[in-house]
């Protein structure tokens, strides 16, 4: 059986508070906010997956966070962007990890959802790098 996906169009953000949501992810984070978003339907592009932020209530569900690090942003330095994300009043969870093949920093969004920011320096088994 197959359902003949063809890409990953936008991932949910769920949020309790579109307008505290959209100045995160627009201000904080620095993306760009999609020329094609509206009052109610709002979309942030990374480069490579849109994040839409969603009310779930308006669809007659209850709002849960997405978990720990569900949304990974690669960014070229992690060190620099979480100095500047902690001045930004980020809070992150726990300390900078490297596991030998890359490093990231886990935080979350104000509504909770888990994001992390990450830089794989490592190349990859067939010699490719990133």
């Amino acid at each position: 059986m197959s359902i003949d996906a063809q890409r990953v169009d936008f991932i949910a953000v769920p949020t309790q508070d579109r307008e505290r949501a959209a100045r995160f992810y627009e201000e904080t984070l620095g993306l760009a906010r999609n020329p094609n978003s509206t009052e109610n339907w709002l979309e942030f592009e990374t480069g490579n997956v849109t994040l839409a932020l969603v009310t779930p209530e308006q669809a007659g569900q209850q709002f849960a966070p997405l978990p720990f690090a569900s949304i990974v942003l690669r960014v070229p330095d992690v060190a620099e962007a979480r100095k500047k994300l902690s001045e930004a009043g980020v809070e992150f969870s726990g300390e900078t990890f490297d596991s030998g093949v890359c490093n990231g920093a886990a935080f979350t969004d104000p509504d909770g959802n888990g994001l992390m920011i990450h830089h794989r320096y490592a190349p990859y088994p067939d010699g490719s790098t990133p």
